[in-house]
């Protein structure tokens, strides 16, 4: 198996240093140069008589001219931001949207609608506005401005006016009959080697999420057993007198490492597992993007062979051609450009988290060994105590 960095053939040098690594992108977040700011927040559960489902709260500040005011604060629940999501990728199907949350959690992991559950929804959906916001062109996109400004009834009508049904069988058809078509023949080598990757990306990518949810589940049933240990401990020293301080030491000892365990857990499961599986959902998108762009110069070369066998239509073919070759050269350039910026993003993104749970284990073995050589410590002076006592006449 090769690693990650030996995948990462063609992609510009990156810095060792992750402290040089977090330096570099620093200023993406700066906050004088953004001029949008979202939040997400405050989740609510709705009952009714057919479903049950939680709104969330999306506050946004902003100085840009083409907003009517400066602030708003709306209500939005999943489907909204599925919606925003679909709008996005067919107004842009070049260009890579950021994931959403699958709409349910891994199992096992959390339950539906459980606090856990819904603040790991709400930091994603965070996120993928976040992001949204900071993409130089999905930022001014028109429906992310009335996702973000529209009230629900409005939003509601927004969505009514959205393509019919025979134009999305339309876009099917045409997606549907550039696949089968085979293979693209004049694909650009760039972007061959952008495939290459991104299957071995995914299939890295998605043996290390599972391998961190394995982890993460081991690390759970080791801290509920070791929750039960201690006390196991205290009980014993009630029936042995002799011993009694040395067991409850042992059961304290137990009972902060347990505390150092279940922080180690609430770490994998806030900084690496979401990381983790957020390029697992952008591996998909990537693969997705590429096909697109794919339909789009498989659509080109079937109208050059069409071209060639068609002479007397040759004025018409060459205008369609000139236009879909100005649509290849735009989804090209596009992507290049959207790639280069993943790629930085994903890089810096991996190399915090990992560096994040090194960090993490380090603290949390060193813990754990200065609790049991404090406590040896306390338990070779009593030694030494009891042995001088016995020595005296």
């Amino acid at each position: 198996d090769t690693s990650l960095a030996e995948v990462n053939s063609f992609s510009p040098s990156m810095p060792i240093s992750p402290s040089s690594m977090i330096n570099q992108y620093k200023f993406e977040d700066e906050p004088e140069l953004r001029d949008l700011f979202i939040t997400v927040d405050d989740p609510e559960s709705h009952i009714t008589a057919i479903e049950t489902f939680i709104t969330y709260r999306v506050v946004t500040k902003t100085s840009r001219g083409e907003f009517d005011s400066s602030e708003y604060e709306v209500r939005r629940r999943y489907q909204d931001f599925l919606w925003l999501k679909s709008k996005l990728e067919e107004a842009h199907p070049t260009l890579i949207i950021p994931p959403l949350p699958e709409k349910f959690i891994m199992k096992g992991m959390v339950e539906r609608f459980s606090d856990e559950f819904i603040e790991t929804r709400r930091k994603a959906l965070h996120k993928f506005l976040n992001r949204i916001a900071d993409h130089p062109t999905l930022t001014f996109n028109e429906d992310f401005k009335i996702f973000l400004t529209a009230q629900a009834w409005e939003l509601s009508s927004h969505k009514k006016q959205g393509p019919g049904l025979l134009s999305r069988m339309g876009q099917t058809v045409r997606a549907v009959a550039s696949s089968v078509r085979g293979g693209v023949k004049n694909r650009p080598e760039m972007f061959t080697e952008m495939n290459n990757y991104m299957e071995t990306f995914s299939q890295k990518i998605n043996v290390l999420d599972k391998i961190a949810h394995r982890i993460y589940k081991e690390e759970r049933e080791y801290f509920n057993e070791m929750k039960e240990y201690g006390p196991v401990h205290t009980l014993w020293s009630a029936s042995e007198e002799d011993i009694a301080d040395s067991l409850k030491g042992v059961a304290s000892c137990i009972d902060k490492c347990c505390k150092a365990t279940e922080k180690r857990m609430a770490g994998l499961s806030e900084n690496l597992l979401p990381i983790l599986h957020e390029y697992v959902l952008y591996s998909e998108i990537l693969m997705g993007v590429l096909k697109r762009r794919d339909q789009i110069q498989g659509e080109l070369d079937s109208k050059v062979d069409a071209l060639a066998n068609k002479k007397a239509e040759k004025d018409l073919f060459s205008e369609e051609i000139g236009k879909l070759e100005d649509k290849v050269e735009c989804a090209n350039n596009a992507l290049k450009a959207d790639w280069d910026r993943w790629k930085q993003n994903m890089q810096c993104d991996m190399r915090s988290a990992f560096t994040n749970v090194a960090e993490n284990n380090l603290r949390y073995y060193e813990e754990c060994l200065a609790t049991w050589e404090s406590f040896l410590a306390s338990q070779t002076v009593d030694l030494h105590v009891e042995e001088d006592s016995e020595d005296r006449p």
